[in-house]
């Protein structure tokens, strides 16, 4: 359970981030996947992590405080936003450091809209973490806007389309900012992953 989620900081480097060693738990998706939305469903906030209809709001990596004890990480959308080709290509680059240079990311969470079908920039996005042995796990955002028949049928494409790179598939999450889906899976599984960091 989330009792305290503090507002950090918002940086544009890894070197600039908290040096503290708490564990890390990053989201990122797609640009207007609703990453900002889980990240206030989780916490119970509705104005914690910013949200905006508008492609690519996030422009910096954004740390949360969770029970003084973890962060969640808001990572920049990848793909799609209204900005240069340039600016698009700095925000990669300063994902990709951070993912790769940050020892204190415990899980990263891909969030996979569920009312779309598969896309290869997130089939792409996955394959790079798990080369880099980046571990992650999917989150499916806004099941609430499908028929469950048309939502299972989206994530069993995805899963498909995974599973010709994957021997296995990550585990994944059924999620809904709106109704409250995923938050007591998602918080236990990083609970689970916190405790066993301890013993």
């Amino acid at each position: 359970m989330i009792k305290e989620a503090d507002y950090i900081g918002s940086y544009i480097r890894e070197d600039q981030c908290p040096k503290d060693e708490k564990p890390e738990y990053a989201f990122i998706g797609r640009s207007n996947v609703g990453k900002s939305s889980l990240i206030n469903m989780l916490c119970d906030r509705k104005d914690l992590a910013r949200t905006s209809n508008t492609p690519g709001k996030t422009q910096t990596i954004n740390y949360y405080l969770i029970n003084k004890s973890w962060y969640i990480v808001d990572l920049p959308g990848y793909g799609y936003a209204r900005v240069s080709k340039t600016m698009r290509e700095d925000w990669k680059l300063m994902i990709r450091q951070f993912l790769v240079e940050r020892t204190q990311i415990r899980c990263v969470f891909v969030l996979i809209d569920s009312m779309i079908p598969p896309q290869k920039i997130d089939i792409e996005f996955m394959n790079d973490l798990g080369e880099n042995n980046i571990p992650f796990v999917i989150a499916y955002t806004k099941t609430d806007r499908l028929n469950k028949g048309d939502t299972q049928k989206n994530i069993i494409l995805f899963q498909k389309e995974l599973l010709q790179s994957w021997n296995t598939a990550p585990e994944q999450f059924i999620t809904s900012a709106e109704k409250g889906t995923g938050k007591t899976e998602i918080l236990q599984f990083i609970e689970n992953i916190n405790q066993s960091a301890d013993k």
